[in-house]
């Protein structure tokens, strides 16, 4: 529909023009041209414009200084959060701070979605519904960057055990760019017009925020505006001043998966007298591996990877279970059905080549899962190009292959699914430090997810002025 609809609107501006000569014969009017156009352009909001900016030079340099002036602010809150790391669905505190800034700011503000999730809305006038997602859950990753400002958090999870939280992902960064937007597109309000949804989202991590507010109503009980489009960002550790907003296929499904080995426990000094669950473990681990190196066809993108192994807690005790957690990756849903029915053949099998009796078989729970994030071509292109004029073509890329990262930032359109979406990656490490990564040979300086991962203080507000400017080029007057 929205191809569509931009055609017929170039195309009508293409007649036209071409034919100016033969209407002033008709006695056609200029009026009558300009509303044949107007018409042809507000038939859809979602209409594309590539080849020129919706955000003047003028526009980007108020975003520029707006934003600057908010500067320290949004470093001090960025630090603050990152201080305070939360969890998946204990986001309470982050919650909180969202929830007060935009009230603040005039938002109307709906919390407890999903738990933990926010949701904001302002309208300002007739133009496009455009919908921000920010997350806000944190890393079970002990932080060792040795910053002044480094997480030093540990909590008790549902299972007893005590973990360290830090964010090692750039969800702080996150909630603070989109913070820092809605503020700068308040202080511009003369400048833009339609209406703003901002979603603060709980439990990324463990892909399973986006459903829980999904589950709990969020377009129907919570009476959300339908977007015209769709818009986030996620940090990387490319340098700060890059940014990719690159059209297709752009992050794997995956799905969460644990499985637990069921034995027979015993004292450590008679495993005869057992069936050691732990080396059940152990080998499915290993065989796992098969499933993708001769089972999945080469071409095909998957991974298999087992993330904990958690069983017993003495040396000298065999215990009666074991759990494997592990997570898939995927493009084919194929390929998917592959990996799940391989861990269910591989598990039983070993059980059994161990003894377990048939009501004993390993117990598969799917948990979070989400499905490839594909961004919109069109749109992809548009925000790309006042990013281009305001960064440098060089810093925007515009053709990044697939990779196997996840999301479930995508899910969150729920039934919407012909609104235009697109994710912005947006990098955070420091140009000098990026630079001796890649002279050692290095593809990055550090991986998300790896205790030394860093938002450099600089991408604060370079990232809430790249959020504004892709904004303003959906919604400028």
């Amino acid at each position: 529909m929205e191809h569509s609809i931009s055609i017929i609107a170039t195309l009508c501006c293409i007649k036209i023009t071409q034919k100016e000569s033969l209407m002033k014969k008709k006695g056609l009017s200029t009026v009558l041209k300009t509303t044949v156009i107007l018409a042809a352009l507000s038939l859809n909001h979602t209409a594309f414009a590539v080849n020129v900016s919706n955000v003047s030079p003028a526009l980007k340099s108020k975003v520029e200084s707006t934003v600057s002036k908010d500067a320290y602010r949004l470093t001090e809150m960025y630090k603050d959060i990152h201080q305070n790391p939360e969890l998946g669905f204990m986001e309470t505190r982050t919650a909180a701070i969202i929830e007060k800034e935009l009230n603040l700011l005039g938002f109307e503000v709906q919390t407890g979605i999903g738990g933990t999730g926010v949701v904001a809305v302002l309208k300002n006038g007739d133009g496009p519904t455009v919908m921000y997602r920010a997350d806000m859950d944190a890393n079970a990753v002990e932080e060792a960057t040795g910053l002044p400002y480094a997480s030093k958090v540990r909590v008790k999870r549902e299972d007893g055990s005590e973990s360290p939280v830090a964010h090692m992902c750039g969800h702080d960064a996150h909630v603070t760019w989109m913070l820092g937007m809605a503020k700068a597109m308040v202080e511009m309000k003369s400048s833009w017009k339609g209406t703003l949804v901002l979603v603060g989202q709980p439990a990324e991590e463990l892909i399973m925020g986006a459903q829980a507010m999904l589950d709990d109503g969020l377009w129907k009980k919570f009476n959300l505006p339908k977007p015209d489009y769709y818009l986030g960002m996620h940090t990387a550790p490319g340098p700060v001043g890059m940014v990719i907003s690159s059209g297709g296929p752009k992050m794997a499904g995956t799905d969460q998966i644990d499985i637990e080995f069921k034995g027979v426990g015993g004292h450590g000094s008679m495993p005869q007298l057992t069936k050691d669950p732990v080396l059940m473990a152990a080998m499915a681990v290993v065989q796992y591996q098969a499933i993708v190196s001769r089972v999945i066809e080469p071409q095909q993108t998957a991974v298999l990877t087992v993330g904990s192994i958690q069983a017993g807690t003495d040396n000298n005790v065999i215990p009666s279970t074991a759990m494997v957690k592990a997570n898939l990756r995927w493009y084919d849903p194929k390929v998917r059905e592959q990996m799940i029915n391989g861990i269910r053949n591989v598990s039983n099998g070993i059980a059994r080549i161990y003894g377990m009796p048939e009501d004993k078989m390993p117990v598969i729970t799917m948990k979070g899962a989400s499905t490839p994030l594909v961004n919109h071509d069109e749109l992809a292109k548009r925000i790309a190009l006042p990013l281009s004029e305001y960064l440098g073509e060089k810093n925007v890329i515009e053709n990044f292959p697939p990779t196997t990262g996840s999301e479930d930032v995508h899910l969150l359109i729920g039934d919407h699914k012909d609104v235009p979406f697109n994710y912005l990656i947006v990098g955070v490490a420091d140009p000098k430090v990026f630079s001796a990564a890649r002279k050692e040979g290095k593809f990055m300086p550090y991986s998300a997810h790896n205790p030394n991962f860093v938002v450099d203080l600089k991408a604060i507000p370079l990232g809430t002025k790249i959020a504004t400017i892709s904004m303003l080029e959906l919604m400028a007057n």
